[in-house]
């Protein structure tokens, strides 16, 4: 079956390291001088935690986004495949500089559904944001949202049969 894989970004997990690195010396230099100990402290532990989180990502060779004929698929989003037949509509968000594609679906399949009144004040939180239940992040990956979305509505228009030829002629593959 041909499928798109889409992976993290190494760089951008170098990128977290570095920025952080940068931050903990500042708490190392700060614990030499007479500012509150508490504070560096709490600067080193903070920014420290980038570290490990950055190292992962930099490690982590499992695709991020998935997509294939029966549907796309994002490890962050859902647990499962989200059928192209579900799907009603793409469109491009960026909230706070990240990138989303959100994922219009119908009523009936949403997954907060069956969630407690939590997970359905979540969802009507990132509504309120303009985004929907189902949303792709692309803060990992090197991909624009703007091209993900016009490829999830021509192929989520497209019929079943054609839906192969779109994902070999696509050209985000990476």
């Amino acid at each position: 079956m041909n499928e798109i894989k889409i992976y993290k970004s190494p760089w951008k997990a170098i990128k977290l390291v570095l920025l952080c690195s940068i931050f903990v010396g500042l708490g190392i230099w700060l614990l030499t001088t007479d500012s509150p100990k508490w504070i560096s402290w709490l600067g080193i532990g903070f920014f420290g935690l980038g570290y490990p989180v950055g190292i992962f990502n930099l490690l982590d060779r499992r695709p991020q986004i998935i997509i294939n004929k029966i549907g796309i698929f994002d490890r962050t989003a859902h647990n499962e495949f989200i059928n192209w037949e579900l799907i009603q509509d793409a469109y491009p968000i960026s909230i706070s500089g990240q990138e989303f594609v959100c994922l219009v679906i119908d009523e009936e399949f949403k997954p907060s559904r069956t969630k407690n009144a939590f997970r359905k004040n979540v969802v009507k939180w990132n509504e309120a944001l303009g985004a929907q239940e189902l949303n792709i992040n692309l803060g990992q990956v090197k991909m624009k949202a703007v091209e993900l979305a016009i490829f999830i509505s021509a192929i989520h228009n497209a019929e079943a049969d054609t839906r192969n030829q779109l994902i070999k002629t696509l050209p985000l593959k990476t």
